[in-house]
């Protein structure tokens, strides 16, 4: 009996541990993606899923729709979830100069 009340707790352990390190980031990372695309006005420079950078033109709220001009006069309709934040050039230069820290670290001298 106190190995299976043993293996139950232990079971229980796993479980939680798996939860706090797979199923809760990602539940994070969801709400904060919702959140940017509830506040998108048309204007806002954004960046899609697919590392494309183009401007809002129209939104669709309701159906989940957003427009994005990526080019002077080049419209795609795109699904709003697949937007994954604001553009924000300065974060992103950031971003690109922390990576390539990084990978002059890993290259042997």
């Amino acid at each position: 009996m106190q190995e299976i009340i043993l293996l139950a707790f232990i079971m229980a352990l796993a479980m939680g541990a798996y939860w706090s390190m797979v199923i809760f980031p990602k539940q994070r990372d969801f709400q904060k993606r919702q959140r940017i695309v509830r506040n998108l006005v048309e204007g806002d420079e954004v960046i899609t899923a697919g590392g494309i950078i183009g401007r809002i033109i129209g939104l669709e709220a309701e159906q989940g729709i957003a427009y994005v001009e990526i080019a002077d006069g080049v419209v795609v309709r795109m699904v709003s979830a697949s937007i994954l934040s604001t553009f924000d050039p300065d974060e992103l230069a950031k971003n690109a100069r922390i990576g390539l820290e990084t990978d002059q670290e890993k290259i042997p001298q």
